[in-house]
């Protein structure tokens, strides 16, 4: 009797274009782990009972991405100290004794920072815009790595008080409106906002970006992002897309299913390549 390899998925509302299923196929390869991994489609109102039949099925553990990743935190019986602080899961792990959550996003963005690109944090005056679940999932890994400051600039400057408060006790973070960035400047500029899935920018200020300064764009796309173009625009000495994030935080949550750590270089590498 044959038996059937381990299942995992992400869920999603789009998913279809989801690289994930790529990602774990290339980890699994490399690792010669024996498991199944596909994108499952979720209407808006019914993540619960997706992950609920996903789990009661067998399943072994769940991506999930845009938007449920607080409908993932509220199904974990036990989320991690990250994961609690961000209000959001990404990352779903079925156990005996219940459902574990954990949010690999903020790992995935420092790893690919620090390790693939060599840039430390430490010391670093650090600007992080949007306040939303995006921003969240990547502040406390960002405050554990030690800037200088850590400015949190939306939209809306009230919610952006709220998470500086929020996260107040892991480092010297501020909250700020777009506006009152004029005069201020960032080593590091990083865009967690909704405005990159649209292809716009925030209305920042010019001379926000430091000389010798980075930008980060979470999402990615095929050629380079509104808010990368932005960044080169601004003279920024490199402007990297969250696509190394993305096979950064899948590592993490592969790691997490399957104990063992993949290499990510070539993983980035063939999905640049197409």
């Amino acid at each position: 009797m044959t038996t059937k390899p381990d299942q995992y998925a992400v869920m999603g509302h789009p998913v279809a274009h989801s690289k994930s299923p790529r990602i774990h196929a290339l980890f699994a390869a490399q690792t010669g782990q024996q498991l199944e991994y596909r994108a499952i489609p979720v209407e808006p109102a019914g993540f619960a009972a997706a992950a609920r039949a996903f789990r009661d099925a067998g399943g072994k553990g769940l991506n999930v991405t845009l938007p449920f990743k607080q409908d993932a935190w509220v199904f974990a019986d036990l989320s991690s100290v990250r994961a609690e602080r961000a209000g959001a899961v990404n990352t779903l792990i079925f156990e005996p004794g219940g459902t574990r959550g954990e949010n690999t996003d903020g790992t995935g963005l420092v790893r690919d920072l620090t390790v693939n690109h060599g840039y430390s944090l430490a010391g670093r005056r650090v600007l992080l815009l949007g306040a939303g679940g995006a921003a969240r999932g990547v502040l406390q890994p960002l405050l554990l790595e030690g800037p200088a400051q850590l400015v949190i600039a939306n939209r809306t400057a009230g919610k952006a008080l709220e998470l500086a408060l929020r996260f107040g006790d892991l480092g010297k973070v501020s909250a700020s409106g777009f506006a009152e960035l004029a005069g201020r400047q960032f080593d590091l500029v990083i865009n967690a906002t909704a405005a990159g899935l649209s292809a716009e920018v925030p209305p920042l200020p010019d001379g926000v970006l430091a000389p010798e300064g980075w930008c980060y764009d979470l999402v990615y796309g095929n050629g380079p992002t509104a808010f990368v173009r932005w960044g080169l625009g601004q003279g920024a000495v490199h402007a990297l897309d969250g696509l190394g994030m993305l096979v950064e935080q899948a590592a993490e949550a592969f790691r997490l299913w399957r104990g063992i750590l993949p290499e990510t270089r070539p993983v980035i590498a063939a999905l640049r390549a197409g």
